[in-house]
């Protein structure tokens, strides 16, 4: 068989059994692991499948008598692809082993074979994406792909938060699926005339000359309703609704995997389908990226509801995703190749790293979730000793996600730094000034991602135990669960510690696209030394750093342990106090207030203090309330206007509806006398 005979079959294998799931609807906990396991089965093969069409440069396509007459489907497979099919397959087979302990808890409290049903939908409308080869087959899929994960937001139907959430997603997907559709319309008509069909496929858009105008409209069409879905500022509002209410493992394909086909989009528009750009597109792909990397960072900051705070963080790493291409774009048109293949490496680096580490964290959210029942990190606290592998665990994701060695997020953050710091003298002055800003603001949302999951993981799992469920019994989660999120984490730190032969692989997608190579410079000292461009400009050695962090912490816990006496307990220091209680412990927001004062111009910010006073002494307060509600400034600027206008605009339409026919006639005849006037 043949990677592209992989990748089908891994696609049938899901559709097939999303097919006869329905059949099982009464055997749910039989059908849990079976569909999951096959799910599996079917994210390793077609990982595979990526591995060996990305390892060998395969590119090969097929035709596929479905469709409409005359327009078959078209699918291919090659390195960019292949690319993405690991990156799909990798987190969906590790979410797919999660999920066989994770959707167990909801048995007995609703049906789950809807959740089983559209989950299959779901990871096979995102691999027919990736393999698509025209436009009507990349719709169709990607249609497929935002109705299943509609109905997976919205399984939890009952809360009118999930519904809210669904149809803001749904609408946001819908608009830019207008905006894809119209830029493959201008491409697919430029191709071969607007009076034939022949210009669907990815083939023909290729060979097209369009002029500059036109090709500037196809990329602009194409990243408007890529970056809708995506989540880019200020296209994000969905984002931070729908991740939080969808079902944990749910939120880890939709963060970690289904936001990065509109990345595959991006790329394949922009570098495949048209391939020549002028500079000022990259620049302003760049300011996007920078803009959605900062102000999703300060928005998670501000956040308490865990979820909700590792939404935020997909915008600011989609941010990070969109810096590399931007400057990939920009060092492609001023004709530097070997810049412009380490900026693409270095998005698609991070591409994969933030499927990885972001699927962790939501998986070790859910595994939260799935203990305490409880989102708020407010009601949380102390987890850590109940929940001693999930905690380890999510440290794993916090220490990748805030970029820091050993793991995989330092090394994709690395490589963007590099591309910016090694840029030479750029002709444009614009470009002069906007590369040292995109690296500081790089610098600075590193910075405070880092400062955001110290809160994430100290607030939550650190300290003693907060909230009203304080008393309630809490277990760690089931094998299934750790298992999954084992092998995940196991990920973060391969791909921390082995960057060289990952690049490697790698390279086979800037030589596809911008004929340029990375893997020659980036392992010349072999896999022990990452050099982007030159040993004597920069290097790191992920396995020299993790042996040196072993290292001190076997001497640390040998010192430490050796003698029965080196560690002592000792009574906590009270600051005066005679007792510590969990009130006193530093909050999420206590955490985000140096912050929020000196940024709170960025955010809508309601606070209220209420002194609530016993009604023996109304003067003596004996309780303080205290309220805070933070909104997002985006949906007041651009969003609620047009809600507003549109209601206002629905309520005067509706007073057509009289309820008497009379009046319906009186239309009906106004409007064959305007129609007779204007026809005659």
């Amino acid at each position: 068989m043949t990677a592209l005979d992989i990748a089908g079959f891994s696609i049938l294998l899901l559709l097939g059994t999303a097919v006869v799931c329905p059949l099982f609807s009464r055997w749910e906990r039989l059908l849990i692991p079976v569909a999951f396991a096959l799910a599996a089965f079917a994210a390793g093969a077609v990982t595979l499948a990526g591995f060996l069409a990305l390892s060998q440069g395969i590119n090969s396509a097929a035709t596929i008598p479905l469709g409409l007459p005359g327009l078959p489907f078209n699918i291919r497979l090659d390195p960019l692809a292949g690319f993405f099919l690991i990156v799909i397959g990798t987190l969906s087979l590790f979410t797919s082993i999660y999920s066989i302990g994770y959707v167990r808890s909801y048995l007995g409290q609703r049906p789950v074979t809807p959740l089983v049903l559209f989950y299959l939908l779901f990871m096979a409308g995102m691999l027919l994406v990736i393999i698509a080869d025209d436009a009507y087959l990349f719709l169709v899929a990607w249609e497929l792909m935002a109705a299943a994960s509609y109905f997976l937001v919205m399984y939890e139907d009952e809360r009118a938060e999930n519904r809210r959430a669904a149809f803001l997603y749904l609408l946001v997907a819908h608009v830019g699926a207008i905006g894809i559709l119209l830029s493959f319309g201008v491409m697919a008509g430029l191709a071969t005339g607007f009076d034939r069909f022949d210009g669907y496929t990815f083939d023909a858009m290729r060979a097209a000359h369009l002029s500059p105008g036109w090709s500037t409209a196809a990329f602009f069409l194409a990243f408007f309703g890529f970056a809708a879905k995506a989540g880019v500022i200020p296209l994000h509002v969905w984002l931070p609704e729908a991740h939080p209410v969808a079902p944990s493992n749910v939120s880890a394909l939709m963060s970690g995997v289904m936001l990065k086909t509109s990345i595959y989009g991006m790329v394949r528009v922009g570098f495949d389908l048209l391939g020549e750009f002028p500079w000022w597109w990259g620049g302003i792909v760049l300011v996007f990226g920078l803009i959605s990397a900062v102000l999703g960072v300060l928005y998670a900051l501000m956040q308490h509801d865990l979820k909700r705070l590792l939404a935020y963080h997909s915008v600011e790493n989609i941010g990070i995703i969109l810096i590399g291409l931007g400057l990939a774009m920009i060092f492609t048109a001023f004709h530097f190749p070997a810049l412009a293949a380490l900026a693409l490496v270095a998005a698609l680096y991070h591409t994969l790293n933030h499927a990885l580490f972001k699927g962790l964290l939501f998986m070790g959210a859910g595994a939260v979730i799935h203990a305490t029942r409880e989102r708020n990190m407010e009601e949380m606290g102390g987890l850590i000793r109940p929940l001693p592998w999930t905690s380890g665990l999510f440290l794993v994701g916090c220490i990748s996600i805030s970029g820091l060695p050993p793991f995989n997020g330092f090394v994709s953050e690395w490589l963007t730094f590099q591309a910016f710091l090694l840029s030479p003298a750029l002709p444009q002055p614009l470009l002069k000034l906007l590369i040292p800003l995109g690296a500081a603001l790089l610098a600075l949302t590193g910075a405070l991602a880092a400062a955001c999951f110290v809160k994430a993981f100290g607030v939550t799992f650190l300290g003693s135990r907060r909230g009203h469920r304080k008393g309630e019994k809490i277990h760690e989660v089931g094998p299934a669960m750790l298992l999954g999120m084992s092998l995940t984490a196991l990920s973060c730190l391969a791909l921390g510690v082995l960057p060289t032969f990952v690049i490697g692989w790698l390279d086979a997608i800037p030589q596809q696209l911008l004929g340029g190579h990375l893997a020659t410079t980036a392992g010349q000292f072999g896999w022990l030394w990452l050099t982007p461009a030159t040993a004597d400009r920069a290097s790191y050695s992920g396995p020299l750093v993790f042996g040196v962090i072993l290292a001190v912490v076997a001497v640390t816990y040998l010192l430490l342990h050796v003698r029965g006496a080196s560690i002592r307990r000792v009574p906590l220091w009270d600051c005066g106090f005679e007792r510590i209680t969990p009130r006193m412990q530093y909050t999420a927001t206590a955490f985000a207030m140096p912050i929020r004062r000196v940024l709170g111009f960025l955010f809508d910010i309601r606070e209220q203090v209420e002194l609530v006073s016993p009604q023996n002494h109304p003067v003596m307060a004996d309780n303080i309330r205290y309220r805070l509600r933070i909104r997002d400034r985006i949906w007041a600027w651009l969003y609620a206007p047009q809600a507003d206008a549109a209601f206002w605009v629905a309520r005067w339409v509706g007073k057509l509806q009289q309820g008497r026919i009379q009046i319906y006639l009186m239309y009906s005849f106004v409007t064959l006398i305007v129609l007779l006037v204007f026809l005659g």
